[in-house]
C-alpha cells in the first residue's frame, strides 16, 4: 500500500562560508510527495529552524519525471559546490544518481 505523506530518498549537504563570513550548511534533498511527484528541496542552515519540515520557498523543482529531478538536484548541487570551493571549502560531494532512488522508491510505494 502506498504512503501518502512525503518521503526524502537522497540528501546532500555543501558546507561554505555566508556574505558575513560565518559558516554556511545547505542541504539538497530529493524526496516524493503525495501525487506521484518528485520534488528537490534546497534549504541553507536548517538546523537553526524551528521544525524539521520543508519550507514552499524550499523547493526548486517539483514534477513527474525523474530524469528531470535529477537534473534539477545536481543543478543545484553543482551550483552550491561552486561557490563553496571559491569559499576556500574544497569538498569532493557525490552526484545524485538515479539508482539510489529506486531502492528507496520501491521500499516506500510497496512498504518493503
Amino acid at each position: 500500500m502506498r504512503k501518502q505523506s512525503a518521503a526524502r530518498f537522497a540528501e546532500r549537504e555543501v558546507h561554505g562560508v555566508d556574505d558575513a563570513g560565518e559558516l554556511e550548511r545547505v542541504v539538497i534533498w530529493i524526496e516524493r510527495l503525495p501525487g506521484a511527484l518528485w520534488a528537490v528541496g534546497r534549504a541553507v542552515n536548517p538546523q537553526y529552524r524551528r521544525s524539521d519540515e520543508a519550507r514552499r520557498d524550499d523547493y526548486v523543482f517539483q514534477g513527474y519525471e525523474l530524469a528531470d529531478a535529477l537534473e534539477a538536484a545536481n543543478s543545484a548541487l553543482e551550483d552550491d559546490a561552486r561557490v563553496s570551493e571559491q569559499d576556500g571549502h574544497e569538498e569532493k560531494i557525490k552526484p545524485f544518481v538515479r539508482d539510489e532512488l529506486l531502492r528507496p522508491l520501491e521500499r516506500w510505494f510497496f512498504g518493503r
